[in-house]
């Protein structure tokens, strides 16, 4: 056998180990599949609720939030975004809050100053 057939064989059996190598590291256990599938599911809602209420708050006062205040989930089928208004003199809230489920894939409820605009 020549020197470069030897080269050769060894390139490819450097290739055939590195895809092996790969390949078995790519397997996933049950539970790691599982935490992957819970936060997916757990930004999925958290970011359509943060796209649909402020939507929906801006539309029921007039006032333009951001960043809620603060945030409540089980980190599976809800999450509930609160803001504390600034404008609440001027015609705007004291209060939002607004709950999005995933099971109903949109807003279930929006309480403004403690007034249900949005009750599913």
């Amino acid at each position: 056998m020549s020197e470069t057939m030897k080269v050769m064989l060894a390139v490819a059996a450097v290739f055939a180990a590195g895809f092996i190598m790969v390949g078995t590291n790519k397997q996933q256990s049950k539970e790691e599949m599982e935490a992957a599938s819970m936060i997916r599911n757990y930004v999925a809602i958290q970011t359509m609720a943060s796209q649909k209420c402020p939507v929906e708050i801006k539309k029921a006062t007039g006032e333009q939030v951001f960043f809620p205040s603060e945030t409540v989930s089980d980190k599976e089928t809800y999450i509930t975004l609160k803001w504390v208004g600034e404008n609440s003199k001027t015609g705007g809230f004291k209060t939002a809050s607004c709950t999005l489920k995933a099971s109903l894939g949109g807003i279930s409820e929006l309480l403004i100053d403690d007034k249900a605009i949005i009750k599913k």
